[in-house]
């Protein structure tokens, strides 16, 4: 099966600046592959790349190219939560539904296909009970569940997800990651970023990025102390305590109810469907 995504000296900037530079890189079909690097290194300006959201300034990138007519459709991208305005009353079902949009066209009212497509989602990710809340009334984990609902009850093959378990109450991150292990059960490929080493690890494919993608494959190829030493510096690798670990790693227990609201995550995104 040919890769869903395939980069050759891709280059992309972002305000102004070369953001990621002269970078080789693939993504398997049907896998999870996920970004790692520093902060600053590219990963999300990757992502963005991948979504169709920033053009490539040098370089080839192909993305779904087996369906070039679908491709635009068929991406799903989960960015990070934001707090919704509110005044904006948007209850949890009708957040949900706005996933279907892309495939019902103008004017056109939710068939029953539809409507089992967004309570099967909100089913997956255990917010059925919230369906008739407001957005502004629901903690930042059940809103990022939302999100990642809306993104896969649209039609899509490739699933992309910013951080999508960063500061998060220990339901809302497990439930979404059952949803990143699910999708490739059904046929979706799934391209996340993260600042976990462990999540890296766990993932079917890694890129490595600082500044340029150092490395792209499986986990074992490409997370090892040489390729983490150029993207993080000796200091990551050297003049640390033993117990220590390699690298940070997010810690998605933050709360001991899954309804306290989160914190530390970035507010800086909300789902889109393509």
């Amino acid at each position: 099966m040919p890769d869903v995504v395939a980069g050759r000296h891709v280059v992309v900037s972002r305000g102004g600046r070369v953001a990621l530079r002269d970078s080789d890189f693939a993504v398997p079909a049907g896998a999870i592959t996920a970004i790692i690097g520093p902060n600053g290194s590219g990963k999300s300006t990757l992502l963005h790349a991948i979504a169709g959201l920033l053009p490539i300034d040098g370089g080839a990138l192909s993305v779904l190219e087996a369906t070039p007519l679908l491709s635009q459709s068929q991406i799903a991208y989960v960015l990070q939560y934001t707090t919704p305005t509110r005044g904006t009353p948007l209850t949890v079902e009708e957040a949900v539904m706005m996933g279907r949009y892309p495939s019902l066209g103008l004017l056109r009212r939710p068939s029953s296909k539809d409507r089992e497509r967004v309570r099967t989602a909100m089913e997956r990710l255990g917010i059925t009970d919230l369906s008739r809340r407001h957005l502004t009334e629901l903690s930042g984990g059940q809103r990022q569940r939302v999100y990642v609902a809306q993104g896969i009850a649209q039609d899509h093959t490739l699933l992309l997800l910013d951080e999508p378990l960063t500061g998060l109450d220990i339901t809302s991150a497990r439930a979404i990651d059952a949803i990143i292990h699910e999708e490739p059960t059904h046929g979706c490929s799934v391209i996340l970023t993260t600042h976990d080493l462990e999540e890296a690890r766990a993932a079917d494919h890694v890129i490595l990025t600082g500044g340029r993608v150092i490395a792209s494959g499986p986990p074992d190829v490409v997370l090892t102390s040489a390729h983490l030493a150029e993207a993080y510096g000796l200091g990551a690798l050297h003049d640390r305590d033993d117990s220590a670990p390699l690298l940070p790693t997010e810690h998605h227990e933050h709360h001991d109810h899954p309804d306290q609201p989160t914190h530390g995550a970035r507010d800086d995104g909300h789902a889109h469907g393509h």
